[in-house]
């Protein structure tokens, strides 16, 4: 039984007026030496496609969901699976991402959670060697049950702690059984709602244990993938550990877990932590850690994580710039960790929804191939630092100056002339090409 109202989505170009056609994402055109499909690595999310009721805080789900009968047994989850598979088929959508709460119902035990987990992980290997996607990332779902109300990894009870890391066990090994390319920690409930119920540095000591314990486990099975932090600064919880690039760069690096681990940035997590998503790109990629990216959007009017589908062509521009300029991926990929609106409730809008973001980030792509060939962008940057290049900027960057020969250069050098930042003429180079 087919599920979507449509035949697999092709690419007739820009030209044409079919709702349900790329437009721009054509998956075998080569950009900079590699196909569309090679560089922007889709891959869909199990918990927006399959199990996103389309509720929000004011009102109950409005999704039309006709494959699924309601109920938390491990038959309805292995509908899904088909189902699933069927989307990504139809979309040409190469990876997924998931939750073991997603793909598989929690029940009354663990042990019972376990067993149902393994069914369906068994169905999924079988939909991967059938249609030959990939998993391009695993985690557990440590935030929507109660017992994670004071965060898992985080929490003051060391029973609630010890829940956690079976299930993120669990869940690693799951990864690992379908061959995954690399796990994720979000952490959700990781951080608090006030400081006078909390002692800080244990909790974040307890996570860095935690995610010790994940590296020991993961080469124990051996996984070889990468793990990634997801930084999130708040929503849940008031104040969340990982709260932005630089803060989990500082985590990594204080606790020791830079080798095994990289970030996974999400646009509408970097719209919560009041910077833009080519900052917080920026800084990962600046520190050799830019891993993967959660491809979506958020509301700046509305104070929530709205998870909107990314149709923005210059944010999809500015994102694509910091891959291209870091060499590509080469580990994660462009999840689309994006639900539709609450009035897009028919199956067929999350094809269309799934269409425009990918249509958004090929053109993306294209465009920020183009700057980087074009070359005035670069040129301009490295002209405004050329005078570190010689003389005694050199000498700084080598690491070889001193306070005394910085006094003594300004003294004989005068009072410095700066130059223009240009930056309206830039962001005027810039919508040339858009």
């Amino acid at each position: 039984m087919q599920y979507f109202d449509c035949d697999k989505i092709q690419y007739e170009g820009p030209d044409s007026r079919n709702p349900l056609a790329f437009k721009h994402y054509n998956a075998d055109e080569v950009i900079a030496g590699k196909s569309m499909k090679e560089h922007l690595r889709f891959a869909g999310a199990y918990w927006h496609v399959m199990r996103n009721d389309l509720s929000d805080p004011f009102g109950a789900g409005t999704a039309i969901m006709p494959w699924d009968d309601g109920s938390n047994s491990v038959e309805n989850a292995l509908t899904r699976v088909d189902v699933f598979f069927e989307f990504l088929e139809k979309m040409d959508i190469g990876y997924y991402c998931w939750h073991d709460r997603d793909i598989a119902p929690e029940l009354n035990d663990l042990s019972a959670s376990n067993d149902a987990l393994d069914q369906v992980v068994a169905k999924l290997k079988e939909k991967q060697v059938e249609t030959g996607v990939q998993l391009l990332w695993g985690t557990a779902c440590l935030f929507s049950h109660p017992r994670y109300a004071q965060g898992a990894a985080t929490s003051p009870d060391a029973n609630v702690y010890a829940y956690a890391g079976a299930q993120v066990k669990k869940a690693l090994e799951a990864t690992k059984q379908l061959d995954g390319l690399g796990y994720t920690f979000w952490g959700g409930r990781e951080g608090y709602a006030t400081l006078l119920n909390t002692n800080m540095q244990r909790e974040l000591d307890h996570l860095a244990a935690f995610l010790h314990m994940a590296v020991d486990h993961a080469n124990k099975i051996g996984f070889d993938g990468p793990f990634y932090i997801e930084p999130k600064p708040r929503e849940p919880s008031t104040h969340q550990y990982d709260s932005d690039a630089a803060a989990c760069l500082n985590f990594l690096r204080e606790y020791d877990l830079m080798e095994k681990f990289r970030l996974n940035i999400e646009t509408n997590h970097a719209t919560l932590a009041g910077h833009t998503m080519e900052h917080e790109l920026t800084v990962a990629a600046n520190a050799g850690m830019l891993g993967s990216i959660d491809a979506n959007r958020g509301d700046e009017l509305i104070g929530w994580d709205t998870d909107q589908f990314p149709t923005d062509i210059k944010l999809a521009t500015e994102v694509m710039l910091v891959v291209l300029e870091m060499g590509g991926f080469t580990t994660g990929g462009l999840n689309f960790d994006a639900k539709r609106r609450r009035e897009s409730h028919d199956p067929i809008d999350l094809i269309h929804a799934h269409l425009g973001g990918m249509d958004a980030f090929a053109r993306g792509l294209k465009i920020a191939d183009a700057i980087r060939e074009d070359g005035r962008l670069a040129e301009f940057v490295q002209t405004r630092y050329s005078s570190f290049d010689n003389g005694i900027g050199a000498k700084v960057e080598s690491g070889a100056c001193s306070f005394e020969e910085l006094e003594q250069f300004a003294m004989g050098n005068g009072e410095p002339t700066l130059s223009s930042g240009r930056q309206e003429m830039l962001e005027n180079l810039l919508n040339e090409f858009l």
